[in-house]
């Protein structure tokens, strides 16, 4: 059975490590997680995601950076390399819903990759919803099991 292929931005990967359990989304957020390590879904992510969590990580917990972005490197994560399809689409995304091209990127993935877009970035998501293959973290479902196979 394929995997489904997810492409979550960094407001989602923040999420898997960051010490705010009551945070909105979070729970959702290591389902996912929980889904990459099970090898129930296909996670691809373009490589500029470790700078901007490491950024986001190193100004907001200096104290244990070296920890969580270890434990996001230990996911060994993919990452996609750049294409010419892959940055036209993230140009057209920014020039069309008026969004930043790193945003945009996560998003132009997911759409050349034959993917879907998972954030907790509500305001991008009501921006370029219209241009597909994008979900909510809050709406976004584990795959259903693989049925059993009968002896």
């Amino acid at each position: 059975m394929k995997q489904p292929l997810v492409v979550p931005d960094a407001s989602v990967i923040l999420k898997w490590v960051l010490p705010i359990a009551d945070e909105y989304g979070s729970r959702q957020a290591l389902r996912l997680r929980d889904a990459l390590v099970d090898d129930t879904v296909r996670i691809v992510v373009p490589a500029l995601w470790l700078f901007e969590v490491g950024n986001v990580i190193a100004r907001q917990f200096p104290e244990t950076a070296a920890r969580y972005v270890d434990a996001l490197l230990k996911l060994g994560l993919e990452e996609a390399m750049p294409s010419n399809i892959w940055v036209k689409k993230t140009l057209e995304l920014v020039a069309r819903y008026e969004v930043t091209f790193y945003d945009a990127a996560y998003h132009a993935l997911a759409l050349v990759s034959g993917g879907e877009l998972v954030t907790a970035d509500e305001r991008y998501l009501a921006r370029t919803r219209a241009a597909g293959a994008a979900s909510a973290l809050a709406e976004w479902l584990p795959p259903a099991p693989a049925p059993r196979r009968r002896k």
